[in-house]
């Protein structure tokens, strides 16, 4: 979208729940974050299995870069690394069952 935040467009066609993009700061690649379609998207998930996911922003097939569990507060910050190399994000691992 533009920066007013009109003109949406998607950029993602799977069959999961994409969330809080991240775009890199050499405008690249988007990160963000997918939840299986059984996780309520319209309940600001958290403490939910879920990808951190990885595309260029050109588009074309995400690639899964993490396995965490959040949703929600785990990006929701800007995170890139400032030489794009690396993000930050949150995962509640504590809470799964090993």
């Amino acid at each position: 979208m533009k920066p007013d935040g009109s003109n949406p467009e998607q950029v993602t066609f799977d069959e999961l729940n994409d969330w809080f993009p991240h775009i890199s700061p050499d405008g690249k690649w988007i990160v963000f974050i997918s939840f299986p379609r059984t996780v309520d998207s319209g309940q600001h998930p958290f403490y939910k299995h879920c990808y951190i996911r990885l595309m260029p922003i050109t588009g074309g097939e995400p690639k899964i870069i993490g396995y965490i569990y959040g949703g929600q507060g785990s990006m929701n910050v800007p995170n890139w690394s400032p030489d794009w190399k690396r993000i930050a994000f949150v995962s509640n691992s504590a809470f799964l069952n090993y």
